[in-house]
This record gives structure tokens, C-alpha cells and sequence, in this order.
């Protein structure tokens, strides 16, 4: 018991110079700034520079033909047989996303059997939108 009494006062007579555990303990965990070394484009590009690897991925595109907006209550009275009226017209462009981000729109077509999508238009950067998440 000695021992912890004589801690304490130690506390007590620290000088605000002096860190406390806590003070100590604070600064073990602050952040340094990072040093990197700079690296000439030669280095920089290597032999794995090909973005033939990226030509290569695939990403999946989602077409939008439209939406709609209804309360809980009709969402749940909902069954077989229901139709749901979309907010844009028959002969309206679909929209084409990629990662969430309106790239192109187009026109419903059928391609052997399957839906498709014939391009009209590709967005430039200034005309992509992002689709809100929902």
C-alpha cells in the first residue's frame, strides 16, 4: 500500500513540463508525416506498365428504362398481375450506367430473343450523372 501511496503523490507533485501516463500515451499514437522518395518516370513505368490487364475486366453496365415512386402501403398491395406505370414514355432513351454513373442512353431493341440496347448518344464528362443510390 505504500507503494500506491507513493505513486499518487508523485502525480500530484508532477510539473506541467512533466507528461503524465496519459499525456504519454497520447503520443504514441499521433500521426508522423510519411517521407517517400521521389521516382523518374522510368522507374515509375516497369515492365507491368500495359493496361492491357484493365482492357480485359469486365464491369457491369445497368440500363435504367425508367422509375417510379409509390408509398409502403400500395408497395405492399402489390402481387402478380400488377403493373407499375414508369415515368418515362414508351419512345423515351434508356439510360446506361457504369459504377453508378450515367455513361450513354439508347433504345430498347431485341436481339435474338434477348433484350438489348442499341447506343443513341455517348455522355461526355460534363454530361455523366451520377444515379442517386437508393
Amino acid at each position: 500500500m505504500a507503494q500506491t501511496t507513493e505513486a499518487v503523490e508523485e502525480k500530484d507533485q508532477q510539473t506541467p513540463d512533466q507528461p503524465s501516463d496519459n499525456q504519454q500515451a497520447d503520443s504514441k499514437t499521433q500521426a508522423q508525416a510519411a517521407e517517400f522518395s521521389e521516382v523518374s518516370g522510368q522507374e515509375a513505368a516497369g515492365a507491368g506498365s500495359s493496361i492491357d490487364i484493365l482492357l480485359d475486366m469486365s464491369i457491369p453496365v445497368t440500363v435504367s428504362i425508367g422509375q417510379t415512386e409509390m408509398p409502403v402501403k400500395g408497395l405492399l398491395q402489390i402481387g402478380p398481375g400488377s403493373v407499375l406505370k414508369l415515368d418515362k414514355s414508351i419512345n423515351a432513351p434508356v439510360d446506361l450506367f457504369m459504377n453508378n454513373t450515367k455513361f450513354a442512353t439508347g433504345t430498347v431493341v431485341v436481339v435474338e430473343g434477348r433484350f438489348g440496347v442499341r447506343i443513341e448518344n455517348i455522355l461526355g464528362l460534363h454530361e455523366s450523372v451520377v444515379q442517386p443510390k437508393k
